[in-house]
């Protein structure tokens, strides 16, 4: 189960960014030197990682993350990840959690770009982080400054050890120009992006954009209980410049905390600032009305306001609560 533990300390990038290293958006683990204690794809797992006292396999103690034997020899563990979709990097999380007397000392992280799933023994590998240090059961975030595009990332552990979770936050880069095609403008894994939320106690905003259903009150965005009059609102960029025709507000598993109502504001913005946008986005024009919501339900809705194309929505719940997941369909802008 995708539940979300929320860490006061993490940096915007994992709040704003895609995690392209989600198996539910298709990431998978292709390749790695030696997994004889834990899986490499335990590592991906959108769930938090946990510790279970007393379960042990064949091979050892159980442990919820990726972890090689003890090497005896020269040389480092590796593992090569597919990530969901082509797109750049801006951030890494490398989490030990649980992983305290057999954690790595040190990881590094390089990226490539291959059409295959398991990249040729001769494609190039670039840096992306040079070898980092690592704590025991710790996150280890780390802001990454590539501009360009790439399919695969090998993180290496020096020189053995478990990994309990890595996250690979980015932007996928996508076909969003085909005409006439109907295209969920705030799905993540065609590039939309949550700029900004003014509350995500209970859990983040980026979750409206991920695909399916959630899997429980755990997998969506989720404020606290609001004391004081107004909304709480979140604020996406879309994946492409596009027209509105549909929208989806799924509140699946929120029953005695779903918003009453929503609405939805939309405008076409270029430039600015993420507070700037914060700012305007109180004067955008209305794309949807106040509509009541009702629990643990699909709500469509069309006959939107004809707005043209736009870039930017701020969706909000009345006066606070969880929504699972976010659709905006339509079509890209001049296709």
């Amino acid at each position: 189960m995708a539940v979300v533990t929320l860490d006061p300390d993490a940096p915007d990038f994992t709040r704003r960014y895609t995690n392209l290293a989600d198996t539910r958006l298709g990431a998978k683990a292709v390749a790695a030197s030696d997994e004889f204690f834990a899986p490499k794809e335990r590592m991906l797992d959108p769930a938090e990682p946990v510790f279970i006292v007393g379960k042990y396999d064949d091979n050892g103690k159980w442990m919820d993350g990726w972890e090689s034997r003890r090497k005896r020899g020269p040389g480092n563990d590796w593992c090569v990840v597919k990530l969901a979709r082509p797109g750049r990097i801006f951030g890494v999380d490398i989490d030990t959690r649980h992983f305290t007397g057999n954690y790595p000392p040190g990881a590094s992280l390089e990226a490539c770009h291959s059409d295959k799933d398991v990249p040729a023994a001769d494609v190039r590998w670039t840096s992306l982080l040079p070898t980092v240090a690592l704590k025991g059961n710790a996150h280890h975030y780390h802001a990454l400054t590539s501009q360009e595009t790439w399919t695969h990332v090998r993180i290496s552990i020096f020189p053995d050890g478990g990994i309990a979770r890595l996250r690979v936050y980015g932007r996928p880069s996508s076909d969003t120009t085909i005409a006439g095609a109907e295209l969920d403008l705030a799905a993540a894994i065609n590039g939309a992006y949550v700029v900004a939320a003014n509350n995500e106690h209970f859990g983040l905003a980026s979750a409206l954009l991920l695909p399916g259903r959630g899997v429980n009150m755990g997998d969506g965005w989720e404020t606290r209980r609001r004391r004081e009059p107004g909304n709480d609102w979140s604020i996406i960029a879309l994946a492409a410049p596009g027209i509105i025709e549909r929208v989806e507000v799924d509140t699946a598993f929120f029953k005695g905390n779903f918003p009453d109502s929503c609405s939805l504001q939309a405008a076409r913005m270029t430039g600015g600032t993420d507070q700037s946008l914060i700012t305007q986005s109180m004067f955008w024009q209305e794309l949807l009305p106040q509509q009541k919501l009702s629990m643990d339900a699909v709500h469509s809705f069309d006959g939107l306001a004809a707005l043209g194309p736009v870039t930017h929505v701020r969706f909000n719940i009345f006066p606070d609560g969880g929504v699972s997941r976010l659709r905006l369909f339509g079509k890209v802008a001049g296709a």
